[in-house]
């Protein structure tokens, strides 16, 4: 069963998959091709190229880790999309050097600016390999998210760290190297030439509810589904989300 079938993996990435699956089918009617070229940066073991692979697409993924390029191997053949799907080994500094520009329909950069050295560099590359008309589907983690989390944890000095930090981190232990709000992210998509179109909170709710009350209140799961669905377009809860979800669209 894929990630994005799985009821409580559902509640991380049901939101994106949703508007990801509708960009995609915008893309459809505006090219008039049924199958798309997809480019999955820094895509790992397949957690969305997978899916967008059974919608009859065929998809790139790029990532630095040859053992994500071999769990994703593994995983394709088993969901029966190995024909679909293709893995190389690439990051985002480096992506013009492994795929072709002015070459795909959408790209996912999901998961990745928090990670390289110029966020704006990784975004330019993403948008020079779209097609004209092409969409941008870029996940980034949220700054308010992380406050949010660390104080309710009771680490309030981390939480205030991670409030005035230019990265967005709670202090020298924090894995995740950078942080964005919702107005980083939409200039970094801007300033790359892109028009940026929907705005999304991800996971405002779903990381901060006990998992004992998901896993036993009969009906919780889609209950809190229905509920993050709902939040994620309102501006208002971008400011607490654990990541957030920009769409942009390339010039024709």
């Amino acid at each position: 069963m894929s990630d994005t079938s799985r009821p409580r993996a559902s509640l991380r990435t049901a939101v994106v998959w949703e508007v990801l699956k509708e960009a995609l089918d915008r893309r459809v009617k505006a090219t008039g091709r049924e199958t798309l070229e997809v480019l999955d940066t820094g895509g790992g073991t397949g957690k969305f190229a997978v899916p967008v692979a059974r919608l009859g697409h065929r998809v790139t993924v790029v990532d630095p880790s040859p053992n994500a390029l071999f769990g994703l191997e593994r995983r394709v053949a088993e969901e029966g999309v190995a024909d679909l799907v293709r893995g190389v080994q690439g990051d985002a500094q480096g992506l013009l050097d492994v795929v072709e520009r002015d070459a795909y329909d959408v790209v996912l950069c999901h998961g990745v600016l928090e990670y390289v050295d110029d966020p704006a560099e990784g975004v330019a590359n993403a948008v020079a390999a779209l097609r004209p008309g092409g969409i941008l589907s870029l996940l980034g983690a949220g700054v308010g998210g992380a406050v949010l989390a660390r104080a309710l944890a009771g680490h309030f000095t981390e939480a205030r760290t991670a409030l005035t930090d230019p990265a967005g981190r709670w202090g020298s232990g924090d894995p995740v190297p950078r942080r964005f709000t919702a107005e980083q992210l939409s200039a970094l998509v801007g300033d790359a030439g892109l028009e940026v179109g929907a705005v999304h909170g991800v996971r405002v709710f779903a990381d901060l509810v006990p998992g004992v009350l998901v896993d036993t209140e009969p009906g919780a799961v889609d209950a809190l589904l229905r509920l993050e669905e709902a939040a994620a377009e309102l501006p208002a809860f971008h400011a607490v989300a654990t990541q957030l979800h920009v769409l942009g669209e390339k010039p024709a």
